[in-house]
């Protein structure tokens, strides 16, 4: 029997460590809770949000409806030829520690993704992405839960609507399905991808000439630890901005200006500028007001220094917005969901 309690405090279930509250609050551990809670009065009649590693996440206020736990365990082979493997996992299943279950098995595609915070249902509904690999690149399929009917449905890569760090589960349909499981094809005999430069340089400084996906995995590994705080040291949601994408025209006129501009042609003939350098060169990296922070390593990063709020961090990131406006006229955009 699923156990709904009141008034509870989310500061452990978000990475920013924000302290705020749920009016109603339930973990779902198996789908019998799932299908349990979809029939109680109090999720009926109540606002929802479904949370799982809470890595992706601004609170700034209580929440006045049901906040949902997704911990849903579990993952297998469901189907493989001598090329390829179809992997499931739970939605609730730590993203990192999937990540090193499918290199434990030799299966390719997901290690430049090692290290990302969050759970594997967060990560179709986001499309992470990380040096040259998006989720879309290596995705099956998912199966989600309807919240209004228990109506279990398989969205495939097209229905899903995968765009920069967004899916349809994050503006059309947000709150109405409850993920429950993910699939990727992996391949058994992967190619590695260490077209992103960083990773190519760490490789060389680990001694790697001819690197499997182990040796990915752990270049990236390096590369997110030197320069990205860990959550459980300094509260922080990962990169909180979007990088921005901008016509020719407008990047040929900012690279006149700015000649240590940071940016790489796209396949649309866009161009897509390092969020983080523009917040740099505005001399915010290491900029602080009160409790939160622009880290002081990666200023993509906003970081909650030790009892911040909600709101003092979100009145950081417009500060950041305010900023990087006024001086490259770029209007970025926020990655991380604000409650």
């Amino acid at each position: 029997m699923v156990k709904i309690l009141e008034n509870v405090n989310l500061k452990h279930m978000n990475t920013f460590g924000i302290e705020a509250y749920a009016k109603s609050f339930v973990e779902i551990e198996n789908t019998d809770d799932l299908t349990e809670l979809i029939q109680n009065k109090t999720f009926i009649n109540s606002e929802r949000l479904i949370v799982g590693g809470g890595s992706n996440l601004l609170f700034t206020k209580n929440f006045e409806g049901i906040v949902v736990k997704n911990s849903l365990k579990g993952i297998k082979i469901i189907k493989e030829d001598e090329e390829f493997a179809e992997v499931q996992s739970a939605a609730g299943e730590v993203w990192h520690d999937f990540v090193m279950w499918c290199i434990g098995k030799d299966l390719g595609g997901l290690e430049n993704l090692s290290l990302i915070p969050g759970c594997v249902g967060a990560s179709p509904m986001q499309n992470i992405g990380a040096y040259g690999v998006e989720i879309k690149d290596v995705f099956s399929e998912l199966e989600a839960v309807e919240l209004s009917t228990g109506k279990k449905q398989i969205f495939n890569k097209v229905q899903c609507k995968f765009g920069y760090r967004e899916s349809i589960f994050k503006y059309e349909l947000k709150n109405k399905f409850i993920i429950t499981s993910v699939t990727f094809r992996l391949s058994k005999k992967p190619k590695v991808n260490t077209s992103y430069g960083a990773i190519s340089s760490e490789l060389e400084s680990m001694g790697v000439s001819d690197p499997g996906i182990k040796d990915v995995s752990q270049a990236v590994i390096n590369i997110r630890s030197s320069k990205l705080p860990d959550p459980k040291l300094i509260g922080n949601a990962g990169s909180f901005f979007k990088n921005p994408e901008v016509e020719s025209s407008v990047f040929k006129n900012l690279k006149a200006r700015f000649s240590g501009l940071a940016a790489y042609e796209m396949e649309n003939g866009k161009y897509k500028l390092a969020a983080g350098w523009l917040i740099e060169k505005c001399g915010l990296k290491g900029y602080a007001k009160g409790q939160a922070a622009v880290h002081d390593k990666q200023a993509l990063v906003l970081v909650n220094k030790g009892k911040a709020t909600g709101d003092e961090i979100y009145s950081l990131s417009e500060y950041v917005l305010g900023a990087v406006f006024s001086k490259f006229g770029v209007k970025l955009e926020r990655e991380v969901n604000i409650i």
